[in-house]
């Protein structure tokens, strides 16, 4: 993992923090927006195809799917571990209020997303950067909103700074996930309280981890499954 300070470039009409984490992680030669097999591809870097996606990586599945088999693929996914909230008015635009989210993004969360592409770990052409940043979530209450958020929409996502990253190429990579002093084989439950997350988060990192071929299935405990890593 590193943390790092590269200045933050803008392109076009893009969303400001998808735009803000290419920004970060361009590089002198790299060419932008390129046509690949019929997909236009955020950042070329010579035999390197690389996506950025902010949000739902069912969104970009099927892309990656097509890319992989030909390409060299790296997905960068932006983590927030500390964020602020910034209210602003509907009309003018300007800010009226700012307040930090009591939420904090750590590096296992990927598995949040991971759930929906495990088997493309297990391409040798696919890796995936994450991100752990520091953003702005801008809202304003004008009535279209979530109804779980009152009618408060959110409007954009700032980068404010990259704090560190972590690439994984490999199945091997995911396995550190797993704690050093978590007996095997175990539940998804086991693994929640050894790793101090919630069930649903183990239940999507046992799930991706059988998909992309680390964990096997080793038997019931009751009628929860149980794993391994896989030999």
């Amino acid at each position: 993992m590193r943390a790092s300070t590269h200045k933050i470039a803008g392109f076009g009409n893009e969303r400001s923090l998808h735009s803000a984490v290419k920004g970060w992680i361009a590089e002198p030669g790299d060419r932008f927006e390129v046509e690949v097999d019929g997909f236009v591809v955020d950042i070329v870097r010579g035999d390197l195809l690389i996506e950025v996606q902010t949000r739902n990586f069912s969104a970009i599945r099927g892309k990656l799917d097509a890319l992989v088999k030909k390409h060299k693929v790296r997905l960068v996914y932006p983590i927030a571990m500390r964020k602020r909230i910034v209210q602003v008015d509907g009309a003018s635009g300007k800010p009226t209020r700012r307040r930090r989210s009591p939420k904090r993004g750590k590096l296992i969360d990927v598995f949040d997303e991971l759930v929906r592409i495990p088997w493309l770990v297990k391409d040798a052409n696919f890796e995936l950067e994450v991100l752990l940043v520091e953003e702005e979530e801008v809202r304003c209450n004008d009535g279209r909103g979530s109804w779980r958020r009152r009618g408060i929409s959110i409007r954009d996502h700032n980068l404010v700074k990259v704090v560190a990253s972590a690439t994984f190429k490999g199945v091997k990579d995911y396995l550190s996930f797993l704690p050093d002093t978590l007996a095997q084989p175990f539940t998804s439950k086991q693994l929640a309280e050894s790793l101090g997350v919630s069930l649903r988060l183990a239940r999507r990192m046992t799930y991706s981890l059988r998909g992309m071929g680390a964990l096997q299935v080793a038997g019931k405990a009751g009628r929860a499954l149980l794993f391994k890593v896989s030999e």
